[in-house]
C-alpha cells in the first residue's frame, strides 16, 4: 500500500485495497466501485488508465478508504521547482505534516472516525470560506520557525492535526478563538467548555447560511471537519457536554446528509442521517429524531419511492416527536405530497396541503436557527407546487413557482433548483419554449453550484421536451445542460 501512494496514483492504491490479504480474497471491481459510487467500468479505468487529478473526486474518495494522515498526500500541479515525485516511507510523514499551500490550494487536516486525514481543498474554496487568511498567518509562523529554529509557540503543527479541521479550517477563528480551540481538543474533558461548543454551533449556522450562495461542495470540507471534531472529542468529556455536543452533531449530520443529497450520493447520505438519528437518540433529542424521519422522506421523493416515502413522513408526524409547529407544517404536507404520487384523490390532497397551511399560519415566530426555522409561507407554496404536479394540474403548479420566483427571496442555490421544478410543469403543461428557457436559466445556475440533484431534474425535464427537439429554444437548453 505504501508503494501505491508513493506512486501518486490513485488507481494503483484501489489495486492494492482490492488485492490486500487483510481482506482473505480479491475484493472484485463491482463490489468497491458501489464503495466510491463508481461502476465498474470507471474503476477499471481509474485503475489502469492515467491517474485522476480532481481533487473533489481525490477528496471523496480518500474519505471513503479512511486513509490514515501518515499514508496520505496527493500529487498537486506540478510546481517548477519540483524535482523528483520519488517518495519513501522516511519522507512519508514529513509530506503528511506539511500543509502544502499553492495556487492549486492546499491539503487540510481532517478528523475521520478519530483519524486525521489530510484532504485537498482548491484555492476558491479557501478564498471563499475565509480560509485564506487563516492559511497565510500559519505559513508565516511556519517560515518563521524555520528560520528561527524555535517551537510554533504553543499552537504548533501537532496541536493542529490533532484538531484537524476545526482547530485549523473552521473560518473566523482570530488567535485567541484558535488557542481556545486548540487547547479544547488537547485536553477535551477539562477545556471542551460552553463557549467552545457554541462555536461549533455558530460555524454550523454559517454554513447552512453559506450553502445557498457557495453550493454543496464548497460546504462539505468545513461540514465534515466539524462532524469528525465533534466525534472525536465527544469520547472524552462530562456527560452533560457530551450529551449538548451530539445533539448540536445530530442538527450537523442531518445537514451533512443534505449535501449530499444535493450532490446526488444517496449512500453518504444515508450514513449521515443514520449517524444523525443516532446521535438524536443519545442526546435524548426527540424532535431530531423525528425531523431525520422527515428528511429521510424528503429523499425517498429523490427516489420516487412514493409508498416510503409517505409511510416515513406518517412517522415523522407521530406526537411522540413533539416537533415545533412549523416542522409539522411540513410533515403535513409531505404527507400530501406522498398521496399525490399515490393517486389518492385532488380533494383530500388539497384537505392535507390545507391543514399545512393552518398550522405554519398558526406557527409561533421562532429563532432564525430554530428548527424548521426555513418552512416559511414561500417555501411552503413552492412544495405545493410540486405537490400539484404531482397530482397531475402541471399547469397551476407553474403559476405557483412564477408567483414565489418573481419576489426574489431565495438563495441562488434553491433559484436554480425551483426552476427546475418549475421547467419541469411548464413542459408537463405543453409550452416547450418557456420550459426551454427557464430550464437553460437554471442549468447555469446548477453548473455554477455543483448541484447535482438540479441537473437530474433538468435531465427529466429534457426527456420530456423530446417530442420538441427540433424547436431552436430547446436545442439550446440541451446544449446548455450538455456542455
Amino acid at each position: 500500500m505504501r508503494e501505491a501512494l508513493a506512486s501518486w496514483h490513485m488507481g494503483q492504491v484501489f489495486y492494492a485495497y482490492r488485492s490486500h490479504p487483510w481482506h482473505g480474497r480479491v475484493l472484485s471491481q463491482e463490489a468497491m466501485a458501489a464503495w466510491l459510487d463508481l461502476n465498474q467500468a470507471q474503476l477499471s479505468r481509474i485503475e489502469s488508465g492515467k491517474p485522476p487529478q480532481d481533487l473533489g473526486k481525490l477528496m471523496r474518495w480518500a474519505h471513503s478508504l479512511k486513509i490514515p494522515a501518515d499514508l496520505l498526500w496527493f500529487k498537486l500541479p506540478a510546481r517548477k521547482d519540483e524535482a523528483s515525485t520519488e517518495a519513501t516511507p522516511a519522507t512519508a510523514q514529513s509530506a503528511a505534516m506539511t500543509l502544502e499551500v499553492s495556487q492549486a490550494g492546499g491539503l487540510l487536516p481532517v478528523v475521520v472516525n478519530g483519524r486525521t486525514v489530510l484532504v485537498p481543498v482548491d484555492a476558491e474554496t479557501i478564498a471563499t470560506s475565509g480560509l485564506g487568511s487563516l492559511f497565510g498567518q500559519l505559513v508565516e509562523e511556519s517560515a518563521a520557525r524555520a528560520t528561527e529554529r524555535e517551537p510554533m509557540s504553543p499552537l504548533n503543527r501537532r496541536d493542529l492535526l490533532k484538531g484537524g479541521i476545526a482547530a485549523v479550517a473552521l473560518p473566523g477563528l482570530g488567535l485567541d478563538e484558535l488557542h481556545h480551540v486548540a487547547a479544547a481538543l488537547d485536553d477535551a474533558h477539562c477545556y471542551l467548555d460552553g463557549p467552545v461548543v457554541d462555536y461549533f454551533r455558530h460555524v454550523l449556522d454559517k454554513a447552512k447560511r453559506d450553502d445557498g450562495a457557495l453550493g454543496p461542495k464548497k460546504t462539505l470540507p468545513v461540514m465534515l471537519g466539524l462532524l469528525g471534531a465533534i466525534e472525536a472529542q465527544a469520547r472524552d468529556v462530562k456527560p452533560g457536554v457530551r450529551r449538548e455536543l451530539l445533539a448540536l452533531g445530530a442538527d450537523g449530520a442531518e445537514f451533512a446528509g443534505w449535501l449530499y443529497r444535493d450532490i446526488q450520493q444517496p449512500q453518504a447520505a444515508v450514513f449521515w442521517y443514520d449517524r444523525a438519528m443516532e446521535w438524536a437518540q443519545e442526546a435524548d433529542n426527540a424532535a431530531m429524531q423525528g425531523y431525520v424521519l422527515l428528511k429521510k422522506s424528503q429523499m425517498a421523493y429523490d427516489e420516487r419511492d412514493a409508498l416510503r416515502m409517505l409511510t416515513l413522513a406518517q412517522a415523522a408526524g407521530s406526537d411522540r416527536w413533539q416537533l415545533p409547529a412549523r416542522v409539522r407544517a411540513e410533515v403535513t404536507q409531505q404527507e400530501a405530497l406522498g398521496r399525490a404520487m399515490l393517486g389518492d384523490p385532488l380533494d383530500v390532497v388539497r384537505g392535507q396541503l390545507a391543514d399545512a397551511e393552518t398550522l405554519l399560519t398558526n406557527a409561533p415566530e421562532d429563532q432564525p436557527d430554530a428548527l424548521g426555522a426555513y418552512f416559511t409561507g414561500h417555501t411552503r407554496l413552492l412544495r405545493d407546487a410540486i405537490t400539484y404536479t404531482e397530482a397531475g394540474k402541471p399547469s397551476l403548479a407553474a403559476d405557483l413557482f412564477s408567483d414565489v420566483m418573481s419576489t426574489g427571496t431565495l438563495s441562488h442555490r434553491d433559484t436554480g433548483f425551483f426552476n427546475a421544478r418549475r421547467a419541469a410543469a411548464l413542459a408537463l403543461s405543453g409550452e416547450p419554449d418557456e420550459a426551454a428557457r427557464v430550464g437553460k436559466a437554471s442549468a447555469a445556475v446548477a453548473h455554477e453550484v455543483r448541484s447535482e440533484r438540479t441537473v437530474r431534474v433538468l435531465g427529466e425535464v429534457l426527456q420530456t421536451l423530446d417530442r420538441w427537439r427540433s424547436r431552436p429554444a430547446v436545442r439550446e437548453f440541451r446544449e446548455s445542460l450538455t456542455a
